[in-house]
């Protein structure tokens, strides 16, 4: 399996719709063996993305339920029936109880679709990697939007974590996340024993975002 280099465009006025879809293109141009780049969008963007990319889409969230009565809910048949072949859960914007992000992976499994759920802490994380996701991602909530990588600033934790979840459920994937901003922090989290990295601001809020994206890149070449 390649490395994961997941880029979040959160509700970002420069990552949505016509916007994410350039974002899309200029991810998706740097596309390489080295690394499996996945974008996570809007629901509302996730056709528009699919549709004209090359690139795998993920929601940013979705909820534990089937088909009925759910006005405002987020379907997990629309986001595949739009594209995405996987969402996050529990995101530090969007926290979820451990019962409802239990529901929301055996939901997930009963379609296919790949599960990123995030945490803030180890122990949440040993409690995630018991309901089986696909993969788990460490955030120091603190970090995030901060470009102040918690790969570098905070190894430790990211490596107790990593060695945690893997005690825990060898089969799940960790990732990192907060602050990742540059080839260093992406290094960092791949010799603490990560898979990959998940970010958003370095990336959306750039105004050079290819430059960043290739950069990123560079950093999972040994």
């Amino acid at each position: 399996m390649k490395p994961i280099l997941l880029i979040n465009l959160k509700a970002y006025k420069e990552g949505t719709g016509e916007n994410a879809l350039k974002l899309a293109k200029i991810a998706d141009s740097f596309a390489s063996e080295n690394v499996e780049i996945i974008l996570a969008v809007q629901p509302v963007d996730i056709k528009l993305i699919s549709d004209n990319g090359g690139l795998k889409v993920f929601s940013q969230h979705v909820d534990p339920i089937g088909y009925g009565k759910y006005t405002g809910w987020i379907l997990p048949e629309s986001i595949k029936q739009a594209g995405a072949s996987g969402t996050l859960l529990n995101h530090s914007e969007r926290r979820m109880e451990p019962e409802t992000i239990e529901k929301s992976i055996k939901r997930c499994k009963e379609l296919k679709l790949t599960t990123v759920v995030c945490t803030p802490a180890v122990e949440e994380g040993e409690r995630i990697a018991e309901f089986e996701p696909d993969f788990i991602a460490f955030e120091s909530p603190e970090l995030i939007g901060t470009l102040k990588s918690v790969s570098r600033l905070e190894p430790e934790s990211v490596k107790r974590f990593v060695e945690a979840a893997k005690k825990i459920n060898p089969k799940v994937i960790p990732l990192c996340g907060a602050g990742v901003a540059n080839s260093e922090d992406v290094r960092a989290a791949i010799k603490l024993g990560t898979s990959g990295v998940i970010l958003a601001t370095a990336v959306v809020k750039s105004r050079k975002p290819e430059k960043i994206i290739r950069e990123l890149v560079e950093g999972f070449s040994k």
